[in-house]
C-alpha cells in the first residue's frame, strides 16, 4: 500500500478475543465494512485467530498481541472452577493489553480502536469500542453471582467510549437476557443487529447434514471424538468441518463423509446453504450465522459453559434451534428429530445497523 494513500485513510485497529474463533468470525463483516469505507484496518491477535483472519484478509497488516490463552477443563463440572483459578492470569493480560495498546497507537498512529471482548483494549485519547453480546453474564451460582459479575463487567466496559451489541434492538432478540439486561452500562450502547460473515443465496438445497465444529479445547476434540464414533456407521453423505484453521492434521472417516480442517468464509457460506441441517456448538457467533441464513440446526452447548447453556434454553423456547445436551446426543436420533421440530427461524427479524454505527465511529475517529 502506498504510504501517501495510507495516510489519507483513518487507521482503525481491531482486536478479537482468543476464546474460540467466534469473536474473530463476527469481526469479519466489521472489517469488510471498514475497508469499504476507506479505512486502513490493522488487526491485533495471535494463534488460530490470526490464522483464520489472515486467510480472509491476507492484504492487511497484523500486529502480534498475546491472547488470554485460557485453559478449559475436560470435566464440565469443574469448568467454572478452572476459569476461577485463572483470574490472576486474566487480570494480568488485561493490564498487558492496555500497555501494549499504548505502544501500538503510538507506533501506527491509530485513530480508533475496536475491541471484541478484550477488556484492556481501550485508550483514553482515541475512540475505543467494546463489542459484546454478554452484558449480563450467566453463572451456575445464581442471581447474586450474576449481579456481582455484571458489576465487574460494567466496570471495564465503562472505560470505553461506547459499547456495541451484536443483536437486535428490542424484542425479539437472539441472546435474550444476555444482551438485554435490566440495567445497561453507563457508556453509550448501540445495537448492531446480527453480525454474520454469511449471505443468503439462491440455491438448490441438498439433503446432507453439515457438521461444524468450533469452540476452545479440549471440548472441541471431545465432541469431535463423539461424532467420529457415531459417524462410523452413518450411511448418508455428510460434510464435516473441523474448525482448525492452519491445522494440517487429518482424520480417517468413511468415504461418504467429506472432511475439511477449515474453510474460508465464502466456502463455508456455500456449504451451509447447501446443507439440509447444521450440527454444531451453541456458540453465539454460530447462532448469528445460522439465523442470518435461516438455517435449521441441531446445537450442542459446550458442557459447563453457562452462556451456551442459557442460549440453548432461549433458542429452544423460541423454536429457533433444536438443542441437545452433549451427554444425550445421538446423531441418528437427532437427525430424525429435527425434521419434526416446530421451526420459527424463518420468521425471526434481521436487523442491520452496522453501516450507520461504523459511519458514526469513523467520524469520531477522524476528528481526533
Amino acid at each position: 500500500m502506498d504510504q501517501a494513500e495510507t495516510n489519507l485513510k483513518p487507521n482503525i485497529l481491531i482486536a478479537p478475543l482468543d476464546w474460540g474463533l467466534g469473536h474473530a468470525t463476527r469481526c469479519i463483516p466489521i472489517i469488510h465494512s471498514l475497508i469499504q469505507k476507506n479505512c486502513n484496518v490493522l488487526i491485533a491477535c495471535e494463534g488460530p485467530v490470526k490464522a483464520l483472519l489472515n486467510q480472509e484478509f491476507p492484504e492487511l497488516r497484523f500486529i502480534d498481541l498475546r491472547g488470554y490463552r485460557i485453559q478449559y477443563s475436560k470435566n464440565s463440572r469443574a469448568f467454572s472452577l478452572q476459569i476461577g483459578k485463572q483470574i490472576p492470569t486474566i487480570l494480568s493480560t488485561i493490564q498487558y493489553e492496555n500497555e501494549r495498546l499504548k505502544e501500538i497507537v503510538k507506533e501506527h498512529a491509530i485513530q480508533g480502536v475496536i475491541s471484541d471482548n478484550r477488556y484492556g483494549f481501550y485508550h483514553k485519547s482515541i475512540p475505543s469500542v467494546f463489542i459484546t453480546h454478554q452484558l449480563r453474564i450467566k453463572t451456575p451460582f445464581g442471581k447474586l453471582a450474576d449481579d456481582l459479575l455484571q458489576f465487574l463487567n460494567y466496570k471495564y466496559i465503562n472505560r470505553f467510549s461506547q459499547g456495541w451489541i451484536p443483536d437486535n434492538e428490542g424484542h425479539p432478540c437472539l441472546a435474550g437476557e444476555l444482551s438485554h439486561p435490566e440495567k445497561m452500562p453507563s457508556v453509550p450502547s448501540k445495537y448492531l443487529g446480527l453480525l454474520s460473515r454469511f449471505k443468503e443465496k439462491e440455491h438448490d438445497q441438498k439433503t446432507h447434514p453439515l457438521i461444524l465444529l468450533s469452540g476452545p479445547e479440549p471440548q472441541r476434540t471431545i465432541f469431535e471424538r463423539i461424532l467420529i464414533e457415531q459417524l462410523s456407521d452413518y450411511d448418508g453423505p455428510v460434510v464435516f468441518v473441523r474448525g482448525l484453521p492452519g491445522g494440517d492434521h487429518t482424520i480417517t472417516l468413511p468415504s461418504n463423509i467429506d472432511v475439511y480442517n477449515h474453510l474460508t468464509a465464502g466456502e463455508l457460506n456455500q456449504k451451509m446453504i447447501e446443507a439440509s441441517v447444521v450440527v454444531g456448538r451453541c456458540g453465539y457467533s454460530t447462532v448469528m450465522d445460522l439465523t442470518r441464513l435461516r438455517k435449521k440446526s441441531i446445537l450442542i452447548p459446550t458442557p459447563g459453559q453457562s452462556e451456551q447453556l442459557y442460549l440453548a434454553k432461549h433458542l429452544m423456547k423460541n423454536n429457533l434451534a433444536l438443542c441437545i445436551d452433549q451427554d444425550k446426543f445421538m446423531l441418528k436420533n437427532s437427525l430424525e428429530l429435527w425434521s419434526h421440530f416446530n421451526w420459527k427461524i424463518g420468521n425471526f427479524p434481521l436487523q442491520d445497523h452496522l453501516d450507520s454505527v461504523l459511519e458514526d465511529f469513523i467520524a469520531m475517529a477522524t476528528k481526533q
